[in-house]
């Protein structure tokens, strides 16, 4: 089935003025609310002044440009003055839309859109690459935490978790080629492709989930790496599908050899980018802030990372990390246990945390809930 061709807004103090535009503008002409008419005002490759678009903003109220050009736009932006925080909200916006395609289960699936739609998604990868380059781990968490967040868990997650993947690798090798930075980030951001053919009350359900329903979440990393290597998905030759599939497959193994779907362990079994993600993926899943849900305290979200050193994290990737995040670290006070069963995949309404106080090394004083998670439904 053709799809028809679709438009992307863009804000009027994002476009360059008094300089060529490699991009066309379009506005809606269509007054009806569920018929849209996009008809262009203004054609690529000519020179657009500061008159022109005061101009523009007299008579619209909103601009937009082909969705087939929105890598040029990106590309412009990327390279303009305009802070941060804005160009990575316009990056997250497209990764929002691109993996919106991808999960959209309203859409006809095809292997074709598919790829075409990885494809759209390295090209912001690209974009986070550039715009991370001067980030630290720490900086990163800043700009996170100050971007907008969305109603669907998975969307914002993978977004966040493919932008701390490319800050992690690069604090590990500092030397690393921006190829091998998309990778990082690109893994991230389809960490969990396989949840395509997992059903959306699952996906979305913050509470208790049953055996059966945990069973079914479980099985998303072999869908993911089926979906990449299936010999049907065909992306540019620049990306690595069997590096970004080892990510997807593997982002749940334990370095100790507990996790799923295979119980891989340790560094030869486990790929570094999906040992990498599995800390990226554990990080946002218990301090980013979501509409349902309380989060952890940095220190007490690097307190209870740390626990799990070794043991679902790899050391010494996680002790770089733990370098590069500033927080009070201590030896005494309250100490927060993850329940063994917690997984960064299921949008929790309230973490599985048990409360631990030692008030001196070694000594345990008893162990006291403050957060539980809610009781899971009986299977039938």
């Amino acid at each position: 089935m053709e799809r028809r061709q679709s438009f992307f807004s863009v804000r009027y103090d994002l476009i360059h003025v008094n300089q060529i535009v490699n991009y066309d503008l379009y506005v809606n002409s269509s007054a009806l609310k569920d018929k849209e008419k996009f008809v262009k005002i203004f054609p690529a490759g000519d020179l657009l002044t500061k008159a022109d678009l005061e101009e523009f903003h007299t008579k619209y109220i909103q601009l937009y440009v082909p969705e087939d050009q929105r890598r040029v736009y990106l590309r412009s932006l990327i390279h303009s003055e305009v802070d941060d925080l804005s160009k990575t909200e316009v990056i997250k916006s497209a990764a929002l839309d691109y993996l919106h395609n991808i999960f959209d289960k309203k859409e006809e699936f095809s292997t074709e859109y598919l790829s075409k739609n990885i494809d759209a998604c390295k090209e912001v990868v690209g974009a986070m690459v550039d715009v991370l380059d001067q980030h630290s781990i720490e900086s990163l968490r800043n700009l996170i935490g100050n971007l907008s967040f969305h109603d669907f868990y998975t969307y914002d997650h993978s977004i966040n978790v493919s932008m701390y993947c490319i800050s992690i690798y690069k604090a590990i090798n500092p030397k690393a080629t921006r190829n091998e930075l998309i990778h990082a980030g690109l893994g991230g951001l389809l960490h969990d492709l396989g949840k395509i053919k997992i059903p959306t009350n699952i996906l979305n359900n913050p509470g208790g989930l049953t055996d059966e329903e945990y069973l079914e979440i479980k099985k998303h990393p072999d869908f993911g790496l089926d979906l990449l290597l299936s010999g049907h998905i065909k992306v540019e030759t620049d990306i690595d599908l069997n590096v970004v599939a080892r990510v997807v497959h593997e982002h749940h193994e334990n370095f100790d050899g507990t996790g799923y779907p295979r119980k891989l362990k340790g560094k030869s079994e486990i790929h570094l980018l999906a040992r990498i993600c599995t800390i990226a993926d554990f990080f946002d899943a218990i301090t980013t802030k979501r509409s349902y849900n309380q989060v952890l305290p940095l220190t007490d979200a690097m307190n209870t990372m740390r626990r799990f050193r070794g043991i679902k994290l790899d050391p010494e990737i996680f002790d770089i990390f733990d370098s590069n995040v500033h927080y009070v670290k201590s030896d005494f006070g309250k100490e927060l246990k993850l329940s063994d069963s917690f997984d960064p995949t299921l949008p929790y309404s309230t973490l599985p945390l048990e409360e631990v106080r030692s008030f001196e090394k070694g000594l345990n004083f008893g162990k006291i809930k403050v957060m539980e998670p809610k009781p899971k439904k009986q299977t039938k």
